[in-house]
C-alpha cells in the first residue's frame, strides 16, 4: 500500500512557498518568518506551528474586509511544514521582488507577514459597481499565494494598445499600476456575465498583468455592505 501511495507523499522543500499538486500550498515555516493565511485554510502541518486568529496587526488594516466582524486571516508562526487549501481551488504561488499585486479578497490564500498590505477601493469603478469594489494590495519582497476556480489565464496588458476587459466575477488579481475603468453593456446582458439586463466589465490598460479564473465566482467581492 505504501508503494501505491508514494506518488502523493510530500516532496523535499525547495522554496518558502510551493505547490503540492494543483490545489494545495506547502509553506516552509521557520522562526521569525510568520505568515498570514486565510482563516480555516489549514489542512495539515508538521512540526510546531501556532495560529492566532484575527491578529491585532491585521484587525485594523482589514476592518473593511467583510462586515466589520474582523479580518478573515490568521497569523501562523513556528517551525515545520504547513499545508493550506481552499475548497479544492487551484493555487498559484507568486514571488514578489520589490513589486506589488492587487488581489480579490476571496482569492487571497496566504502571504508573508512582513509584506506591506492593505484593503483599497478600486478607483474608477464606483459608479458602475454600486458602492464600489475593494481589493487587497500586497507589496514588497516575499511570497504570496492566490487561488483560482480552475486553471487561470494571465493576460499581459502591455502587448498592445487595446484595453483588456474582464467580468468582475472572474477577476482574480492584477498589477496595481494598471488603469481601471468600468464599461457598461446595455444590450449584451444575457451574453456577458451572469443574470439578465445590463452588465458591466472592468477595462484595464497600461503595463501589467491581469489574472482571470474560468469561473464567475458569486461570493463576496469585498463590496462595502450597508
Amino acid at each position: 500500500m505504501n508503494q501505491q501511495l508514494a506518488g502523493f507523499a510530500p516532496t523535499p522543500v525547495t522554496a518558502r512557498m510551493e505547490n503540492h499538486g494543483k490545489t494545495m500550498l506547502k509553506v516552509a515555516m521557520a522562526s521569525g518568518q510568520d505568515l498570514f493565511a486565510r482563516t480555516g485554510s489549514m489542512v495539515a502541518y508538521e512540526g510546531f506551528i501556532q495560529y492566532e486568529p484575527n491578529p491585532p496587526a491585521a484587525r485594523q488594516i482589514a476592518s473593511q474586509w467583510i462586515t466589520g466582524e474582523g479580518a478573515p486571516v490568521m497569523k501562523c508562526s513556528g517551525d515545520g511544514l504547513l499545508y493550506l487549501a481552499d475548497y479544492g481551488a487551484d493555487v498559484v504561488v507568486i514571488n514578489l521582488n520589490n513589486d506589488s499585486i492587487s488581489v480579490n479578497g476571496t482569492n487571497l490564500l496566504a502571504f508573508d507577514a512582513h509584506l506591506t498590505w492593505g484593503v483599497e477601493k478600486v478607483k474608477g469603478l464606483a459608479k458602475f459597481a454600486g458602492q464600489g469594489l475593494w481589493n487587497v494590495v500586497v507589496q514588497g519582497t516575499g511570497w504570496v499565494a492566490i487561488t483560482s476556480r480552475g486553471t487561470p489565464i494571465v493576460v499581459d496588458c502591455g502587448r498592445g494598445e487595446d484595453e483588456t476587459y474582464v467580468d468582475p466575477d472572474a477577476l482574480v488579481a492584477w498589477s496595481p499600476n494598471l488603469k481601471v475603468k468600468g464599461k457598461r453593456s446595455f444590450k449584451a446582458g444575457s451574453l456577458i456575465g451572469r443574470g439578465s439586463g445590463e452588465a458591466y466589465q472592468m477595462a484595464f490598460s497600461g503595463q501589467g498583468i491581469v489574472v482571470v479564473q474560468p469561473s464567475e465566482d458569486s461570493t463576496d467581492r469585498l463590496r462595502i455592505r450597508n
